[in-house]
């Protein structure tokens, strides 16, 4: 089906003087994902966590101490939990009472997730608690009470607009709705000390969040944040509830550029600050004694964690993990307060589940994400480099650069390197120095490309107010910002102009078709577009019914904004493309970035003098969640981007 250039899977040596040893992108994808963990909490010996070992993410157990002598150092085996195959396993909860835990799962990449339950970790398997395929059901922060009687989540089960807090009983098989008959997106967070209460995010608009308090007694909302400040856009999450239950964390951006950690003091009706730093903090996580708070914070997109001791109010940055120079994903809080755990990727390892002892910052590994076995001296390090954009605004990028010491700067254009422009989703999201892609930058460097992935304004981690720029303006100076990437690569003197591509997923899909319809005059070699929309108008009436709410103030109103969304979309402008080699990758069962987007533009070049390739997965959504599925598209993707670049 595909005209595959020749690859030559048996490892070789280049024959220049610096010789260069390159690898099959599939030595690179030899991974596993993890992407969930928890201690169980009633045995915190043991961890429950996702990963797709299989071939699909599944749930699985495994003990967490590993260094000791009669062991030799090795980790104790693990146990799935699940067995899935057409399902995948997004997140799991264990009970603070018992061994039972909840996950959720959703079908092919429908994100159309179902609860279930497993009794006992060590003893049962899965049974689910909802059915419903057409209904989404979502987890927030914690699910289970503290007394584990009760369950929480968010669902659109009444009304496809809203996602509403639902509580459920274990024992009864009893639902009740807490925020019935006020409609909006609601987020649950976590259970008051005495397990009446639900702290709760509301996302009014993108840049606008409420916090509310859920009675579950009287299935009443008590509003938190107060009336005179909803003139200001502010964004709250809420965080875990104080042992007292006098109150709860919060990280806000309330005033501030930046997400600072505050604590909400209930009898005082306000936001105390508790750290404010010059970098948002994402993830904070509490003890279950009260004794130990902990977070993370996003410095130029690598992960520091800070430990904040609640008795002697001294605060501490963990420079075991600061030194390693990487990405924390899950964070999490042994319940005796003396071990973190967290999952952490760098630009040389995908994510692997890390437990760290607080008092001697001794650090464990309990995983083994990259089987390759590619030494870490012949992966890159990526470059944190700066450039200004059209209007002045610094704009910050990672640049992959081969190791191969023949490409050191000389002026022989044989030796200069080819670049793929590399463009993130979201768009509020950040380009982090993480193993992408399965180790896709990896491999094209390996290659002798150049990658440079730039956080355009419209991305997280540099305030607030650099976030808000893209809203309502896709399409607009972000794309200029790549295009000041672009003249960037091409002004330096070991880049070779004539070989230039670019590469992007969902959001980043969207900039992928936008640079090459309008801006043809690069000369863009190739181009990856994976899930990404080509027809904002299309796009915007065809998202999950609730995200419509905020598609006016994210893109446009697809009424009253026909014009405008029709010039920002890439479709309008196909005409211009002077591209020669196109490949859209997408998934059948996408329901944020639906199908009709890559058919679109499909049909509209298939007349056209450019050599397209349409890649179609019938089992996938927006991502992808098999294995198979994922190698198959980025293997495809890179070894693509090396041909057409060679």
């Amino acid at each position: 089906m595909y005209n595959h250039h020749k690859i030559i899977y048996n490892e070789r040596y280049m024959t220049n003087s610096h010789k260069q040893l390159q690898y099959p992108y599939g030595r690179f994808a030899s991974i596993r994902r993890y992407t969930s963990f928890d201690f169980l909490k009633h045995n915190p010996s043991q961890i429950i966590y996702i990963a797709d070992t299989t071939g699909q993410f599944n749930l699985w157990r495994q003990r967490i101490i590993l260094r000791s002598p009669e062991h030799d150092g090795e980790p104790y085996a693990s146990y799935q939990l699940t067995n899935f195959i057409d399902d995948s396993v997004r997140h799991s909860f264990s009970s603070p009472i018992d061994n039972s835990l909840v996950f959720f799962a959703d079908y092919q990449g429908t994100e159309n997730f179902q609860i279930y339950k497993i009794s006992d970790a060590f003893h049962s398997w899965p049974e689910p608690i909802t059915q419903n395929p057409k209904v989404r059901y979502e987890w927030g922060e914690e699910c289970f009470s503290n007394d584990g009687k009760n369950i929480t989540y968010s669902s659109n089960e009444s009304n496809p607009l809203n996602m509403l807090v639902y509580v459920y009983n274990i024992d009864s098989n009893q639902t009740s709705c807490i925020t019935i008959g006020k409609p909006g997106w609601y987020i649950p967070g976590y259970w008051s000390p005495d397990n009446k209460k639900i702290n709760c995010s509301q996302l009014v608009t993108l840049t606008d969040y409420r916090v509310w308090l859920l009675d579950i007694d009287n299935n009443e909302m008590i509003k938190v944040t107060p009336d005179e400040e909803e003139e200001e856009k502010i964004r709250y999450i809420v965080g875990p509830w104080s042992p007292d239950g006098k109150g709860f964390y919060v990280v806000t951006d309330l005033r501030r550029e930046y997400k600072g950690l505050s604590f909400y003091d209930i009898s005082k009706s306000k936001l105390e600050w508790i750290f404010t730093p010059e970098h948002d903090i994402e993830s904070v996580v509490l003890s279950d004694n009260g004794n130990v708070l902990a977070w993370t914070q996003n410095v130029d997109g690598y992960s520091n964690i800070y430990v904040k001791n609640l008795q002697n109010k001294e605060i501490q940055e963990l420079s075991e993990i600061s030194k390693r120079k990487g990405v924390i994903g899950d964070l999490k809080i042994s319940p005796d307060g003396k071990r973190i755990g967290f999952l952490m990727s760098t630009p040389f390892s995908p994510f692997n589940i890390y437990i760290l002892d607080i008092e001697t910052e001794r650090l464990e590994r309990l995983t083994d994400a990259i089987i390759g076995n590619i030494p870490e001296d012949k992966m890159v390090q990526p470059e944190l480099i700066k450039y200004n954009s059209f209007d002045g605004l610094e704009i910050q990028a990672f640049l992959y650069r081969s190791n191969n010491n023949d490409n050191n700067g000389s002026d022989n254009s044989n030796k200069k390197l080819g670049a793929v422009l590399s463009i993130h989703g979201g768009p509020t999201a950040q380009e982090r120095p993480m193993y992408a892609y399965a180790g896709f930058y990896q491999y094209l460097a390996n290659n002798n490309l150049a990658v440079l992935a730039p956080n355009f304004r419209g991305s997280t981690g540099y305030g607030k107010s650099f976030e808000r720029k893209i809203y309502h303006d896709w399409g607009g100076d972000e794309l200029k910002d790549l295009e000041y990437a672009t003249k960037w690569l091409l002004s330096q003197d070991w880049i070779d102009v004539n070989r230039l591509a670019v590469f992007g997923a969902s959001f980043g899909g969207f900039a992928t078709l936008s640079c090459i319809t309008r801006l043809p005059h690069y000369d863009w070699k190739a181009a990856v577009d994976i899930v990404g929309p080509s027809n904002l108008i299309t796009f915007v009436k065809t998202v999950p019914e609730h995200w419509k709410r905020f598609m006016a103030e994210l893109v446009g109103d697809a009424e009253k904004e026909e014009d405008f969304l029709k010039e920002r979309s890439p479709i309008t402008y196909v005409d211009n493309m002077k591209l020669l080699s196109l490949l859209i990758i997408q998934g059948t069962n996408d329901p944020r970035v639906v199908k009709n987007e890559s058919d679109q533009i499909v049909e509209r070049l298939k007349n056209k003098s450019i050599d397209i390739e349409y890649m179609v997965f019938e089992d996938e959504g927006h991502g992808f969640t098999k294995y198979s599925n994922l190698v198959k598209a980025l293997k495809r993707s890179s070894e693509y981007l090396v041909k057409k670049l060679a």
